[in-house]
């Protein structure tokens, strides 16, 4: 299970399940609202791997032991295993999980026709994979579908199971991500699928936080399954924080900052404790692009909100069609 981690002590209680993901941290352009202001406008890729490993630095330093990235975060798997390589980390200390499936198409560009391209082939999962392994090596430990959807296939993809399926005999775990409306059916499926008698898939990174709690029933099925569950988004991109200046959100704003001013803590650690809640949340990913906004993060450790408040919460929750709409607007910046 991803909390075997062995850990040193952590600053904040509970860190053994916040990680880290790159998403933000590995290229120029991301969909993070307030993205430009957290790079400050600096994108020279020295500067941007020197940020990254300061926040990395910083990650370890307060007991996250997780990190996740993928082929399509930039440069994110390189900075990482170089920050790794440098810091010559024991592997048995740390958890390292990538992802396949998505092609970075940016060319290190703010603005870009296309930022990354999908596509779950075999093809891409060879590439990708020994791409992968150039530069992550033995760290390497959880290898993941990049947003698996029915409508790719890549579930009823024999050749492309059975050779994750070979990765997996070899000794690296392999699971998936999942976005979209759909995840449930997607997870669902999944679980479903054996090669040889066994489950292929060992972990399921989905989009869960106070707006969008679809996924969570069958989550926490595969988690009583002995599945380990990754939650990635837990801040809805930004939506979950002040930087949120929708006028269609500003109630919901309002009973957000209402409730985290009543615990003396911001609304992203609020919003974080509400994913921690769920016992089945084995993992809890921040997407901080720089150090404040990871300390901030943390404090949702020190958070153990009530049932009463986990309920007004709830009542934030949006339709998912209308959440992934919304996500789907969301500009790269």
């Amino acid at each position: 299970m991803l909390t075997d981690i062995p850990f040193n002590i952590p600053a904040y209680p509970n860190t053994r399940r916040i990680g880290l993901g790159l998403a933000a941290l590995g290229r120029p352009g991301y969909i993070n609202l307030g993205h430009d202001e957290d790079l400050k406008g600096n994108y020279d890729q020295v500067f941007m791997e020197s940020h990254a490993h300061k926040v990395l630095d910083l990650a370890w330093q307060e007991g996250i032991r997780h990190f996740d990235t993928a082929r399509s975060y930039g440069l994110g798997e390189l900075f990482l295993g170089n920050w790794l390589k440098k810091r010559e980390l024991p592997k048995d200390k740390v958890l390292i999980s990538s992802k396949w499936g998505y092609t970075y198409t940016a060319n290190w560009q703010i603005q870009a026709e296309h930022h990354e391209v999908k596509e779950h082939s075999l093809a891409v999962l060879e590439r990708q994979w020994k791409e992968s392994q150039e530069i992550l090596g033995e760290y390497l430990d959880l290898y993941q579908i990049h947003s698996a959807t029915l409508e790719t296939g890549v579930l009823e993809n024999k050749d492309v199971l059975n050779r994750l399926a070979e990765l997996k005999a070899s000794g690296t775990s392999i699971g998936l991500s999942t976005s979209g409306a759909n995840q449930a059916e997607v997870v669902q499926k999944a679980m479903e699928i054996e090669i040889d008698g066994k489950a292929l898939f060992d972990s399921f990174q989905s989009t869960f936080n106070v707006l969008e709690t679809s996924v969570g029933p069958i989550l926490k099925q595969a988690s009583e399954s002995g599945k380990a569950i990754i939650i990635k988004e837990a801040l809805a991109n930004g939506r979950l924080t002040p930087r949120n200046q929708d006028a269609d959100f500003k109630s919901k704003a309002e009973l957000l900052n209402g409730i985290a001013t009543n615990l003396s803590t911001s609304i992203d650690a609020l919003s974080l404790a509400f994913v921690l809640k769920y016992s089945w949340a084995d993992q809890v990913l921040s997407g901080a692009a720089n150090a404040q906004h990871l300390l901030s993060n943390l404090e949702a450790t020190k958070l153990d909100i009530s049932d009463e408040i986990i309920e007004q919460l709830s009542t934030l929750q949006e339709d998912v069609h209308e959440y992934w709409a919304k996500r789907k607007s969301l500009a790269w910046n």
